[in-house]
């Protein structure tokens, strides 16, 4: 993206008139760039569109794993240290970012409306099932967005291909309208077809390797979240039944009291 931006920058402070007059080791890529036809300025545009959007995709997900992992490794620890879902399920409000305190902000409105939120759950099919719906939405909120990388990863090089194939037809273009095989004849041509092509590598290997790496990060967060939910679903499990206070016979009572001496 850099080189991209710099290059149209460069075309623009050229065409204008404008601006710092460009390096020595750059002034050979600007003065391809302003001989490129039109294909090949569409390409490049095209191209540096997809490598913004894709480097924007890429810095908001490592901003939102960053903040899920950190927070889900506090929800966890308070997880394990709470007593009570009352306590578990006020904490949760504090970490919105993190996969599992969605998870059990789900499970949790589904045994509260089974129990009342106290004593064991009655049945624990729908809380099963509310788990597995809440780790599938968790999931897919963190996958959102990366399938424009995956696009952008697989057709960029493509797009750069295709400015590749126009560079090279200009160069023989060039060629029969010269008649004779010079380098002046081919150069223009020969310089779109190469820009294009490293243009086309440029967008295309960041997003690929981003992808890779989100893929295997999501892959971690969704085996957690399957560990926690089954941790989850124990825990409810083994909360204990209340057993039913005594009822008072207040005749029963009496004797009792008497022996205490209350009645002496």
């Amino acid at each position: 993206m850099p080189i991209l931006t710099a290059a149209l920058i460069f075309i623009w402070q050229a065409d204008s008139g404008s601006g710092p007059v460009a390096a020595p080791g750059s002034s050979a890529l600007v003065e391809m760039i302003q001989n490129s036809g039109g294909v090949a300025m569409a390409v490049l545009l095209l191209l540096l569109i997809a490598s913004i959007y894709s480097w924007t995709v890429i810095f908001g997900k490592m901003s939102t794993f960053g903040k899920a992992t950190k927070e889900s490794r506090r929800f966890i620890r308070a997880f394990r240290k709470a007593t009570r879902l009352q306590e578990i399920a006020t904490l949760a409000t504090d970490f919105k970012a993190s996969p599992l305190a969605q998870v059990f902000e789900d499970v949790y409105e589904t045994y509260k409306r089974q129990t009342g939120g106290s004593g064991p759950p009655r049945n624990l099919v729908p809380l099963e099932r509310s788990a597995q719906t809440a780790a599938s939405e968790a999931v897919t909120n963190l996958e959102r967005r990366l399938t424009w990388l995956a696009t952008i990863a697989a057709t960029s090089p493509f797009v750069g291909l295709f400015g590749t194939v126009i560079g090279v037809v200009d160069a023989f273009h060039g060629l029969g309208t010269a008649g004779a095989a010079t380098l002046r004849a081919v150069a223009p041509g020969i310089s779109e077809a190469l820009i294009t092509t490293a243009a086309g590598l440029f967008v295309a290997v960041p997003a690929v390797v981003a992808y890779n790496q989100f893929t295997a990060r999501i892959r971690v967060f969704a085996a957690a979240i399957d560990d926690f939910c089954r941790e989850l679903l124990n825990s409810l499990e083994e909360i204990p039944v209340r057993a039913p206070a005594p009822a008072r016979n207040p005749v029963a009572e009496v004797p009792r009291e008497a022996e205490r001496g209350i009645y002496k």
